[in-house]
């Protein structure tokens, strides 16, 4: 190990992509592992102790939010920039607020962007993809986010609720998603606290009151 070297963590499930990032990375960082899920991400974090992880979003298993809220836990906690396809600002703040992910990087932009992102990051910085930043800061400053209860829900709580809304058992929406039954339980659960739900029934009528859920 370099000493004042950057130790970072590559997590995507594209092998070919993870190789292209690791000879980018390594001519200025040290590389200390790659994952191919969200799970494997955890589990090398706090073996190998990266001080960043760039993780894409779509993964098998929990997923990159999922696992980027859980890196949050370890101590020390690394760094997590996300490394996505998607410029939907949407993501960025599911990423950034909920997740607690210190960067967001689109895979368009250049090796130059995400080495300044890691920098960033690493020295307790945050650094958002210039492709994003003005239509997510338009966004924010919109005085009826604040009161947006849909943006308190991550991408994978959308998917559940609007299953929720079609009638679907927690075994349904597992089979539909394809997570484990219990992993299902956990969002519905999660989205009866945060939509103040205390059943099934007031999730759906909560979130058709609010459009959260269109029912045709």
């Amino acid at each position: 190990m370099s000493a004042g070297r950057i130790r970072v963590l590559i997590a995507d499930d594209h092998r070919l992509f993870r190789e292209a990032l690791r000879a980018v990375l390594a001519r200025e960082f040290e590389v200390v592992g790659e994952s191919a899920s969200g799970e494997e991400a955890l589990e090398l974090a706090a073996r190998l102790r990266p001080e960043v992880v760039l993780m894409d979003l779509r993964m098998a298993g929990i997923g990159g939010l999922n696992a980027a809220h859980r890196l949050a836990k370890l101590k020390p906690a690394p760094k997590v920039v996300v490394l996505s396809g998607y410029d939907d600002e949407q993501y960025v703040i599911e990423a950034m607020v909920e997740a607690g992910a210190a960067g967001y990087v689109l895979k368009d932009d250049s090796a130059t962007d995400l080495l300044s992102a890691i920098r960033a990051v690493a020295t307790g910085g945050r650094y958002l993809s210039s492709a994003v930043a003005p239509a997510l800061i338009a966004r924010l400053r919109n005085p009826e986010h604040a009161a947006d209860t849909g943006l308190r829900l991550t991408r994978r709580e959308r998917e559940v609720l609007k299953l929720i809304g079609e009638g679907l058992t927690a075994k349904e929406i597992a089979a539909r998603l394809r997570i484990a039954p219990k992993t299902a339980r956990v969002h519905r659960d999660n989205l009866k606290r945060k939509l103040n739900a205390k059943s099934t029934a007031a999730i759906v009528r909560y979130a058709i009151e609010r459009k959260l859920i269109r029912v045709d």
